[in-house]
């Protein structure tokens, strides 16, 4: 949580940390300042005292939004730095970077860096200040970073915000299955009014349009996958592909918050008008996992522990995992879940190689086994997004029926 912030930095031999660009679809930024329209600017934050948020004059009111003490960067004045500088942007960026810097106590010490801007005007800009300022040290971090470790768990406010995407969320999948039962079949194809076959595309197109109506984004895209792409976990679907009756249909659909916001995630499993035997017998044993896993859930309990039991679960009913054959592309062939915020993929993990996370109180995770044959033109997978409560309580933030066949006239 933002409260273990300091805590973190500690840990990671870190005086402060140092944010970059803007607070929409810019996770560590939009994680401090919260939901504020800011294009771009800076936040620093020393260990022990409350961020500074550096903003351009024209975000002057949402930049005050963040509650932060806040510092307008035109007091820097870069036209005066451009004159030092001989016109050279780079050199007056980095100038008043050294400006900022200095005026806020940061002229030494090691700074963790996050947030986004260009690959390239990064380089310069923070191999330059690093020359300007030789007592102070940039560190960036690959894997366990300060800000996804402080992300794993999440406050109340943080929850509520979540679970109010499941709603959302849950209300077009309703809208999704009204869409496909109000129509009829035609030699086992969905069909509209007129005769004419019901594609993938068209599903899709109500699908963003209703997330649109909502309010909500889409910035990730939505699995909507039926026959063998149902069997391969990460198609997105064919937009062309007919929807035949009796065909598994994969729909994984994780929107988020407009501007970047928090995500959720859920998946369900239809087939429509009927299941065929083998079909079923698939959906029973990803039902029956799935339910086991829920409800031996405990807090402070390794995550590793559960992708080795739901391997273990689905190896006792006949089926190719990845803990007994890691190249499988069929059977069980993923992790069972993730954390979820504002990145669609969080800590903790559920990864047999990673042994530290935990289902910490506070946590929102997915839980989501699934079982593919995409040679038999089928896949299975079924989602829900919990939260580990304080209380060590497992909650559902947005329950909705686990059935498989959805009716057609």
């Amino acid at each position: 949580m933002k409260s273990d912030l300091d805590q973190l930095m500690e840990k990671h031999d870190l005086d402060a940390i140092f944010i970059t660009g803007p607070a929409q679809h810019n996770p560590p930024m939009g994680y401090l300042t919260g939901p504020i329209h800011m294009t771009g600017g800076d936040l620093i934050k020393k260990r022990g005292s409350d961020p500074i948020l550096f903003y351009n004059p024209m975000e002057r009111d949402e930049a005050a939004k963040s509650g932060y003490t806040t510092k307008n960067l035109a007091e820097y004045r870069f036209d005066e730095l451009l004159k030092i500088s001989n016109g050279n942007i780079l050199q007056a960026t980095i100038l008043r970077y050294e400006k900022m810097l200095t005026e806020f106590g940061f002229s030494s010490g090691r700074i963790g860096i996050y947030g986004k801007m260009d690959v390239g005007s990064a380089f310069e800009i923070f191999s330059g200040i690093q020359q300007k300022l030789p007592e102070l040290e940039f560190v960036g971090q690959l894997g366990d970073s300060l800000m996804l470790q402080a992300m794993s768990t999440k406050d109340a406010d943080e929850v509520d915000r979540i679970r109010a995407m499941g709603v959302i969320t849950t209300s077009v999948v309703t809208k999704v299955a009204d869409f496909l039962t109000s129509h009829k079949s035609k030699n086992g194809i969905l069909v509209n009014s007129e005769g004419v076959p019901i594609v993938v595309g068209d599903v899709k197109k109500k699908i963003n349009l209703w997330l649109a109506e909502a309010g909500v984004e889409n910035p990730e895209g939505t699995i909507f996958a039926i026959g063998r792409d149902a069997g391969v976990p990460h198609s997105s679907g064919n937009p062309k592909d007919i929807l035949n009756l009796g065909q598994t249909i994969v729909f994984d659909i994780f929107p988020s918050e407009a501007g970047g916001g928090y995500f959720y995630d859920f998946t369900r499993t239809w087939c429509l008008g009927y299941a065929p035997d083998e079909v079923m017998d698939i959906y029973e044993d990803v039902l029956e996992v799935y339910q086991t896993i829920e409800s031996e859930l405990e807090v402070d309990a390794l995550c590793n522990q559960y992708q080795d039991r739901t391997c273990e679960l689905f190896e006792e009913k006949g089926h190719p995992t990845i803990k007994n054959n890691p190249q499988t592309q069929e059977g069980y062939v993923h992790s069972l879940g993730h954390g979820v915020g504002l990145y669609i993929h969080e800590y903790p993990r559920f990864s047999s190689n990673v042994k530290e996370d935990r289902l910490a109180p506070g946590s929102v995770v997915t839980v989501e086994p699934g079982l593919y044959y995409p040679e038999r033109g089928m896949g299975v997978r079924l989602e829900n997004t919990i939260w580990v409560r304080p209380d060590g309580e497992m909650e559902i933030l947005a329950d909705y029926p686990l059935d498989l066949v959805l009716p057609v006239k």
